[in-house]
């Protein structure tokens, strides 16, 4: 499967607004924000993270079909990556290969990351990626409306 990054097209949005809205994938990711939700939100968040500069955004190809979405965001030495990719594409290395390239285009050290401390898939993904566990902490996740364990990691 050939998977690619590219920049963020206004026609991906409608894509991106059903994976995130997609109770499965709500789940397994655990913590949400308001435009996992609400579409007003979601136009709005799109809107401020296209408009930053320093925010790296790409879309998410797997054999030329919008997959999801990849992003680095936030100030040096706090950078993080998060990654989302549809559910229909979940188990294909499609999330490994997109971070792979994302990681590629951010040159500044460290990386930080979380994922939900049972989200075995994401957290694969981003070890495969070089990242280290480096702690845990709790959280509230809205998509369980409870708090949960967070693995945190870092790629040096």
């Amino acid at each position: 499967m050939g998977v690619s990054l590219r920049e963020l097209e206004d026609s991906d949005l409608p894509i991106f607004w059903k994976q995130l809205t997609d109770p499965e994938l709500q789940q397994m990711a655990a913590v949400t924000r308001k435009y996992h939700y609400d579409r007003g939100h979601f136009d709005r968040h799109w809107s401020k993270v296209r408009s930053d500069p320093s925010v790296i955004l790409r879309t998410v190809l797997a054999d030329g079909a919008v997959a999801g979405h990849a992003a680095v965001f936030g100030p040096p030495p706090e950078r993080e990556v998060t990654y989302v990719i549809g559910r229909a594409h979940w188990g294909q290395g499609i999330g490994t290969a997109a971070l792979t390239e994302l990681i590629k285009l951010e040159p500044v050290r460290p990386l930080h990351a979380d994922a939900a401390a049972d989200n075995a898939g994401s957290i694969r993904v981003l070890e495969k990626c070089g990242f280290t566990i480096t702690g845990n902490s709790r959280c509230f996740a809205r998509a369980r409306d409870e708090e949960i364990d967070l693995v945190h990691l870092i790629l040096r």
